[in-house]
């Protein structure tokens, strides 16, 4: 966390001793403060959504308070809006969403809520879908227009494929595995019964257009062909379809799959490449501020679309100051508590803060970086719509250029163009005294 003097803390100790609490918190015009709520730094983070006061946009000397109405649980959610650090200048379009703000499909077995432009506009390239089936229950067979990779945020799931050539891919997936699925491979999810309670997981589109309810669904394909082009299709006797489904499934329970899945295999698998990934086996590669392990078409081949990033920052760690030279990032917030800002040329820079369901869009070669403003290590996943998980490193880039020229640029002194690393750090830990 950020140092703080001891008069610094005191003040805002008694500030906070002070203030009411959220829930008593009214739409009347609230008191002016009588010290600033942050250090003198108007950079310094304010509050956590768990601080007892009252949100005001001020920094230091910087701002005034409230007098009209506020919404004080969400203030305390973005204290980066409210009170902007003073770095943040001019205009950057809206990179954040909370899945708690989508409008969530509920279904006998589950639900699913989404997140594409309609509510991020800025995230043109990748869409995504939060999804939770209960034991047993089916997200029905279907397929789509667009690439889908899945990663398991809890529970256990069973997921098949087949290839336009007739092949055949089912596996069992679980905790921080992954699946893909190309363009057009009709698919099925289904939770098994493990610890009974089913399965919740993240889905991901190369397409910040996609929909969930734009899907290819078998029952619904088949409630709108004549029963006798399906007799005829099928080589059966019309009676056989007098039962279908009238309209779609979507999600529904049933029985949990039996728990071998080799029992579940009308024939073995036989295609070439494997649709799932057991990224839950992967070690991350441990830094002075947490841990980065990586997934692309370098250890998952099937998935030449989308690749990730996934990131541990301990408390006072941050992802460095970088950017993706090509790669639209969608990142989603596991656990902790984040803030980012984004730089987009033209003097453009703009902080948002973030929690757990929280979903950000950081478009190509924008400079960024990710802070675990918590007291809890931070765990998020960088997704990219990229066969290859790419970045460059502020840092590794300013120590392999001739340090004069960065001098030239930065005034920076030997002693601190010294310390710079020729070696990619990803995830850094807090500064050094």
């Amino acid at each position: 966390m950020h140092s703080w003097s001891l008069l610094a803390t005191l003040t805002i100790l008694s500030t906070v001793l002070a203030a009411p609490s959220p829930s008593e918190v009214s739409s009347a015009p609230a008191a002016s403060p009588t010290v600033p709520y942050a250090s003198d730094d108007p950079n310094n983070p304010l509050w956590s959504p768990e601080s007892n006061i009252t949100p005001e946009p001020v920094r230091g000397q910087l701002g005034a308070t409230i007098l009209g109405p506020q919404n004080v649980p969400l203030e305390l959610e973005n204290p980066d809006l409210l009170a902007p650090p003073s770095t943040d200048n001019g205009h950057v379009s809206n990179f954040k969403w909370p899945f708690s703000l989508s409008h969530n499909r509920m279904q006998t077995g589950g639900w699913a809520r989404e997140q594409n432009i309609d509510s991020m506009p800025a995230a043109t390239d990748i869409a995504g879908v939060n999804m939770r089936l209960e034991a047993g229950a089916i997200r029905e067979m279907h397929w789509h227009t667009d690439a889908e990779w899945g990663y398991v945020l809890a529970g256990y799931l069973r997921v098949s494929t087949v290839t336009p050539d007739g092949q055949v891919y089912l596996a069992d997936v679980g905790p921080g595995d992954l699946w893909y699925f190309p363009p057009g491979f009709p698919h099925s999810i289904q939770a098994k019964d493990t610890l009974a309670e089913g399965s919740e997981f993240l889905l991901i589109f190369d397409n910040g257009s996609f929909s969930e309810d734009d899907t290819f669904l078998l029952t619904d394909w088949l409630a709108h062909v004549p029963k006798e082009v399906l007799a005829k299709n099928f080589q059966v006797d019309i009676s056989a379809f007098d039962h279908i489904p009238a309209h779609e499934l979507y999600i529904f329970p049933s029985a949990p799959p039996p728990e071998d899945v080799t029992a579940d295999m009308v024939v073995p698998n036989d295609t070439p490449l494997a649709y799932t990934y057991p990224f839950s086996k992967v070690n991350g590669t441990q830094e002075s501020g947490g841990s980065f392990k990586v997934v692309d078409t370098r250890t998952f081949p099937a998935a030449t679309t989308i690749s990730a990033a996934d990131v541990l920052v301990e408390v006072g760690g941050m992802r460095e100051l970088q950017w993706h030279p090509t790669e639209p990032e969608w990142t989603y917030f596991i656990s902790g508590q984040a803030r980012i800002t984004v730089y987009a040329s033209s003097s453009n820079a703009q902080t948002f803060d973030f929690q757990a369901g929280d979903v950000a869009y950081i478009p190509p070669s924008f400079g960024h970086y990710i802070e675990n403003t918590g007291n809890t290590p931070l765990h998020f996943l960088e997704i990219f719509k990229s066969g290859l998980v790419q970045d460059i490193s502020l840092n590794q880039w300013l120590a392999l250029t001739p340090p004069a020229l960065v001098k030239a640029h930065l005034n920076l002194d030997d002693a601190t163009i010294s310390k710079l690393s020729k070696v990619k750090q990803e995830v850094v830990g807090p500064a050094q005294s």
